[in-house]
C-alpha cells in the first residue's frame, strides 16, 4: 500500500509524533505500562478545555462518569472511548468530550468502563448499559449514542440491546460511531488492504479481540451482538446511525458493512469515508486539516441527530 501517497505530510506529522511518544521496547510494556505510554501520548495532543464548558465526575449506577455542560442543554450524548477495550479513560478523551459539547450545546456523559484484561466480556457492555439507563432516569429521553473506536463498538451493542427495551430505545435519537470494529470478518477486504496501516495493524486488532474474550472460551462471543453488532442476524429497528472511517485503516470496511446491514433492514444509516486519514485521528483534529474537517463534519452530525434532523438523503 502506496501510504506515501495517500497520507498528506500534515497527517504524517502527527504519525510521527503519536510515534515518538512510544519508547522503542512499548511492545515489550505490560498492561500498566501501555496505559501509562497511552495516556501520556492523549497528554502531548490535549488541547485546554473551553471555558464555557463545566464537568462534573459522578457515579452512574456504580460506573464512573465525567458530564460536560454548556449552559442548559436538552439533549445527552452518551460517549465511549476508544483504546481496544484495553486502555483510555476519562481524562485520555477529555478535550474530545469538551469540544463535542461546546460544539453542539449538548451534555456530553463519558463513560468510565471497566477494561481487558482484568474484565473480560460483558463487564464493558454492562457498564455502558448502566450508564445509559442513568442518563435517561437523570435527564430523561433525547440520548445520542457516540464512540470512537473500541467505543463505537460499544455504543452499536448498546443500540441493538436497546430494542428489547422499549424506553431505552425510545430515548434514542441515533447514534455516530467513529472509526468503530464491529465484529467483521478479518480475512478480508481493509483488513488484509491495511493490516500494516499507520497507527493500528491486523496483529493489533487480533490483540485486542483475544485479550477480551472471555477466559477459557475459543468463541463463545461469534454471535453476540454485544460484543460485536455486525455479525447479529437482525438490524431492523436500530436508531438513525452515522458511521466515520478513516480510508487508511483495517477496520473500515466494518462501518460500510454495518451501513449496508441497516440500509437493508429498512433503517437509516450513512457512511462517511474520509480519505488519508489513519486510525485515531480524532486527535490530529488542531493539526490536520483533513481531521478538522471530519471532526466538523462528526459533530454536525451529532448535532442533526439529537434535534431529529436526517440530512443525508
Amino acid at each position: 500500500m502506496d501510504y506515501e501517497r495517500l497520507i498528506d505530510e500534515e497527517t504524517w506529522a502527527f504519525i510521527r509524533k503519536t510515534g515518538e511518544c512510544y519508547p522503542e521496547d512499548a511492545v515489550a510494556l505490560d498492561i500498566a505500562g501501555q496505559r501509562a505510554v497511552y495516556n501520556e501520548m492523549a497528554r502531548a495532543f490535549r488541547a485546554p478545555r473551553p471555558d464555557l464548558v463545566g464537568c462534573e465526575d459522578l457515579q452512574a449506577n456504580g460506573v464512573p462518569v465525567r458530564v460536560y455542560t454548556a449552559g442548559d442543554p436538552s439533549r445527552t450524548v452518551l460517549f465511549c472511548h476508544g483504546g481496544g477495550f484495553v486502555v483510555g479513560d476519562l481524562d485520555s478523551h477529555d478535550d474530545v468530550f469538551a469540544e463535542i459539547c461546546v460544539q453542539t450545546g449538548y451534555r456530553v456523559v463519558a463513560v468510565d468502563y471497566r477494561l481487558a484484561p482484568e474484565h473480560q466480556h460483558p463487564a464493558m457492555f454492562n457498564d455502558a448499559w448502566s450508564a445509559l439507563n442513568w442518563v435517561i432516569t437523570t435527564y430523561g429521553a433525547g440520548v445520542v449514542l457516540m464512540g470512537d473506536s473500541a467505543g463505537a463498538n460499544l455504543c452499536a451493542a448498546l443500540a441493538h440491546a436497546s430494542r428489547a427495551e422499549p424506553p431505552v430505545s425510545e430515548a434514542l435519537l441515533g447514534q455516530v460511531l467513529i472509526y468503530g470494529a464491529f465484529g467483521g470478518d478479518i480475512d478480508t477486504g481493509s483488513d488484509i488492504e491495511h493490516a500494516q496501516a499507520p497507527m493500528l495493524t491486523r496483529d493489533e486488532i487480533l490483540f485486542y479481540i483475544d485479550i477480551r474474550r472471555p477466559r477459557g472460551a475459543a468463541e463463545p462471543t461469534e454471535k453476540d451482538p454485544s460484543y460485536a453488532p455486525l455479525p447479529d442476524s437482525d438490524f431492523s429497528q436500530l436508531p438513525p446511525t452515522v458511521l466515520i472511517s478513516a480510508d487508511c485503516d483495517p477496520v473500515r470496511d466494518d462501518s460500510r458493512d454495518y451501513r449496508d446491514q441497516i440500509v437493508a433492514a429498512g433503517g437509516k444509516a450513512w457512511w462517511i469515508n474520509e480519505p488519508g486519514l489513519v486510525h485515531g485521528y480524532l486527535r490530529a483534529r488542531h493539526s490536520v486539516a483533513r481531521a478538522r474537517d471530519s471532526f466538523e463534519r462528526i459533530s454536525a452530525a451529532v448535532e442533526a441527530l439529537g434535534q431529529g434532523i436526517w440530512p443525508y438523503d
